[in-house]
């Protein structure tokens, strides 16, 4: 989180067991607010898989009883999705409800399992009818200066007045940190760049983190190109493929133009929450084991 830590006022805990670190807490600090963590996609508590669940609620208990002791009323966790979860773990959904977790917010991710069958759209067949008649070809590039520079940023500031969330500088940055798992794929006309998506990718889940193409992409079917390749082929072998988010406004509004092109490659539905705790509800854990 190196890159962009002159953005928060970073909180961050470690929690020990005698000399040993048991978990971690990815955090920020906004007013008398703790976040985890406004600067990353994902959030929540950090732990090993052998924890059981009587653990889970001792290490929620000194955290909310630590944060409280320094004068911090309210925690904000963003869930991970059970589709990036090495194991089975609801864990925090439970401590959630048990501590009279307040819901700020629920993320529509539109995601493919290819543990299930799934069909793609006549209409998105079309679009790769088109880019075939057009020639397309679909490169994976280490460099994001074309996508940056010619689609992303021009589409975001023209249609949100916006910037991506991450500069040029800091995508490449990211890349050359994590050169595995940080992907670009490219989609070009000839030698021009037409399309593209930028790719996280985890042990289960090639995630679209950003994906933006020219103004001709229905005439070119470039995006319908690039993401069936991507299903189809490149990564087939994982267990998930999230398009990402599908909705506005907190969760409150769908964009079901976004959501339809999306179900039209057999995405469905998943949801990450964001659950607000106060920490003087910490004794509400000592009422949960019988």
């Amino acid at each position: 989180m190196d890159y962009h830590k002159h953005r928060f006022q970073d909180n961050s805990l470690m929690i020990f067991k005698n000399t040993q670190v048991v978990a971690v807490l990815p955090a920020n600090k906004l007013d008398n607010t703790i976040f985890s963590h406004q600067g990353l996609t994902y959030g929540g508590l950090v732990y090993s898989e052998k924890l059981k669940m009587e653990q889970v609620l001792d290490l929620y208990k000194s955290i909310l009883k630590y944060l409280s002791e320094k004068g911090i009323d309210k925690v904000v966790i963003k869930e991970l999705p059970y589709i990036y979860q090495k194991f089975p773990n609801d864990d925090f959904k439970y401590i959630a409800f048990i501590l009279k977790a307040k819901l700020l917010k629920r993320d529509a991710l539109s995601v493919i399992d290819y543990s299930s069958t799934f069909k793609i759209a006549s209409n998105r067949k079309e679009g790769l009818k088109k880019a075939e008649e057009n020639q397309l070809v679909l490169k994976e590039e280490n460099d994001f200066q074309g996508f940056w520079n010619l689609i992303l940023e021009p589409n975001l500031l023209k249609k949100y007045k916006t910037a991506p969330v991450h500069s040029l500088e800091e995508i490449q940055h990211l890349k050359h940190k994590f050169p595995k798992n940080i992907r670009q794929f490219n989609v070009y006309k000839h030698d021009e760049i037409v399309a593209g998506t930028t790719i996280f990718e985890t042990e289960h889940v090639a995630h679209c983190q950003y994906i933006s193409a020219n103004t001709e992409k229905n005439k070119l079917g470039s995006l319908d190109f690039l993401h069936y390749k991507l299903i189809t082929d490149v990564f087939k072998h994982k267990a998930y493929y999230d398009f990402g988010i599908s909705n506005e406004n907190s969760g409150r509004q769908l964009n079901k133009g976004l959501l339809f092109w999306k179900e039209g490659f057999g995405a469905r539905t998943v949801t990450q929450d964001v659950y607000e705790i106060e920490t003087s509800q910490v004794n509400l854990i000592d009422e949960v084991l019988i």
